[in-house]
C-alpha cells in the first residue's frame, strides 16, 4: 500500500466519519483512481470508523504544513 498526496486527496471529501466498507464504496461511487480503491482494500479493517484521512495516512499534510497566509489572498 502506498500513498501519494494525489491519492489521498480523492479521499477529502469523503464522508468521514467512515468505515472502511463505506470508503471503498466513496472511493468507487467518485471515480477515484484504481490505486485508491486498492490501499483501502489493504488496510487491516477490525470494524473501526476512521474519522479523516490522517487516520488511514498519518503524513497526509494539514493545512498547518503549507506557509502562506491566507489572509493575502
Amino acid at each position: 500500500m502506498y500513498w501519494t498526496l494525489e491519492l489521498a486527496s480523492k479521499l477529502e471529501d469523503a464522508p468521514w466519519p467512515a468505515t472502511k466498507d463505506e470508503l471503498i464504496d466513496y472511493a468507487i461511487r467518485s471515480g477515484a483512481p484504481l490505486e485508491v480503491i486498492e490501499n483501502l482494500q489493504e488496510i487491516e479493517d477490525e470494524g473501526e470508523m476512521y474519522e479523516s484521512i490522517e487516520d488511514i495516512w498519518p503524513d497526509y499534510p494539514s493545512k498547518d504544513d503549507f506557509f502562506f497566509n491566507e489572509d493575502e489572498y
